[in-house]
């Protein structure tokens, strides 16, 4: 039966509200939670996204974030630098090392000075890259993802299966301030805990704007203590929350890189 406008503003008030709150949804949940199809869901999204209220993904919505300044995203962008720069230095000649599907994670390579260094990793920027002489690159192969470059899938992970590393270098889209590590896309969720899990050591990489964010659409939560590198605007109460979940704690800032050019 055909509804009101009344009734239908007010539903989609509501869940421009819990879009909001929550910050992420899913189509499912919020079917559940309205009790109507979820057809009218997305067709109420898909409403509120043409009034430019939220930002959808598939199989949910988001609040839109604030426009960012060209400045922050400079400033974004330097710290991103600086957290690669840092990571590099953790790496030893020898080593195997995992590299996810993050730009800032595979950054990294370029700052390396050990040599050799033998990298497996997931993400597709690697191709056509240049890195220092000894950074030997493999490709996990896969299905590509995210504007083509992330590989994810059976082949993905039945080739990391087989691998071994001393580290993995780790980025993501946020950390939660319970430690939970949120993703983009769901089909990463499983090759990142899976390359946590073959590697003796792992490294968070994530700037702070990403840290205390909070999903609920894809996460997983740290099985075992590892450590996190930021930079030295993350929040502090969040990362006391994450050192009492006995994860160390590294903060990049200026001083640390005095030649990197900043933003």
């Amino acid at each position: 039966m055909k509804q009101d406008r009344q009734t239908v503003d007010a539903r989609r008030a509501k869940i421009l509200s819990v879009v909001r709150e929550r910050q992420r949804i899913t189509v499912e949940e919020l079917s559940y939670r309205f009790g109507v199809s979820l057809m009218t869901i997305r067709r109420d999204l898909r409403a509120l996204e043409d009034a430019g209220k939220l930002g959808r993904f598939h199989g949910g919505a988001r609040a839109e974030s604030p426009t960012v300044s060209e400045s922050e995203k400079d400033r974004v962008s330097f710290y991103r630098r600086l957290i690669s720069r840092y990571a590099a230095t953790l790496i030893r000649p020898g080593e195997r090392v995992f590299i996810n599907g993050s730009a800032t994670a595979l950054d990294a390579l370029e700052y390396v000075e050990a040599s050799p260094v033998y990298v497996f990793t997931n993400n597709g920027l690697a191709v056509g890259r240049r890195f220092p002489a000894g950074v030997d690159v493999t490709l996990s192969g896969g299905s590509l993802r995210n504007a083509g470059h992330i590989m994810t899938g059976d082949c993905a992970m039945r080739n990391l299966l087989t691998m071994r590393a001393d580290k993995a270098l780790i980025g993501c889209s946020g950390i939660s301030p319970n430690g939970e590590i949120l993703c983009d896309i769901p089909t990463e969720l499983g090759l990142n805990e899976t390359m946590i899990g073959h590697a003796e050591r792992y490294f968070i990489l994530v700037d702070h704007t990403k840290v205390g964010k909070a999903d609920t659409y894809a996460s997983f939560s740290l099985e075992t203590a590892g450590c996190i590198i930021t930079d030295e605007h993350a929040p502090a109460e969040v990362l006391e929350r994450l050192r009492m979940l006995d994860m160390e704690i590294i903060q990049v800032g200026r001083k640390d890189f005095p030649d990197l050019p900043s933003e």
